[in-house]
């Protein structure tokens, strides 16, 4: 007797996940980031300046990110035709207002500007990231001179802008660059501030700048802009989550090399 032929084994088919199960699944992942032991090292003006010289790189390629999310969700076109997702390309059009014009004294400019201000008002060492900033005005990326894991972060950020779809650079977005500075971290700027007259007041700025504008109305919509774009799709749903965690260990290693800087620093000194 013939036997019957064993059927194929089917593919295990994917499910869409939803925003809460994709936090869930973030959430060790961000509670390393929220208790790493860079912010309890962190204790000197000195300090401040070599965070400020790694950090600042996440600063930048942040807008490189955000002006990517731009293309993908708006038309920068001539001739122009209305986008998919209006909420989202609202979302988008008022976070590049803010991070590209924000006023500051009463006068138009980037939270990025701001920041290489603060740099050099605190005495952190800028040229550098200078020099990169002169590199993408004639649209090429130069890290010499960055520190290593700054390098690292950067180039993260850049294979996901590159090879990325959409929705994962909205969940990389949304995931692994906001709200990753804890209360500790502010309460010393804020201390060291007024300790030396002033010297880091824009930083201070930029720092509670970015707790007010990305509150109760940029988290919910930037969760929205992820729902947006993986729909109904497992494999987007998917590749946005490994974007995301992507995203925070990329952090979790910028933090790890400025705290290797630091211990260095405190043992030579």
């Amino acid at each position: 007797m013939t036997e019957a032929p064993v059927p194929a084994a089917q593919p295990a088919t994917s499910s869409v996940i939803t925003i809460a199960e994709l936090e869930t699944r973030l959430l060790p992942l961000r509670q390393r980031l929220t208790a790493h032991p860079l912010y309890a090292t962190l204790r000197t003006e000195k300090h401040l300046q070599m965070f400020m010289r790694s950090h600042v790189y996440a600063v930048w390629d942040f807008m490189c990110l955000l002006k990517s999310l731009q293309q993908h969700l708006t038309s920068v076109e001539v001739p122009w035709a209305p986008t998919a997702f209006p909420e989202s390309r609202r979302f988008i059009n008022e976070i590049v207002l803010g991070e590209e014009s924000d006023l500051y004294d009463g006068r138009a400019v980037s939270h990025f500007e701001v920041y290489l201000d603060a740099m050099r008002d605190a005495g952190a060492p800028t040229a550098a990231i200078e020099r990169t900033i002169a590199a993408a005005a004639d649209g090429k990326v130069d890290l010499r001179g960055a520190p290593a894991a700054a390098v690292e972060f950067v180039k993260s950020t850049f294979n996901v802008i590159y090879t990325g779809s959409a929705a994962a650079q909205a969940a990389a977005f949304t995931f692994g660059r906001e709200d990753v500075i804890p209360d500790m971290f502010r309460v010393l700027v804020r201390e060291i501030d007024q300790r030396e007259g002033g010297a880091w007041k824009r930083f201070v700025w930029y720092l509670e700048r970015h707790i007010e504008v990305d509150g109760d109305e940029h988290g919910p919509l930037s969760l929205r802009m992820v729902s947006d774009l993986c729909g109904s799709d497992a494999s987007l749903w998917e590749e946005a989550a490994v974007a995301a965690e992507n995203a925070i260990q990329a952090r979790l290693a910028l933090w790890d090399g400025v705290l290797a800087e630091l211990q260095v620093e405190t043992t030579s000194a």
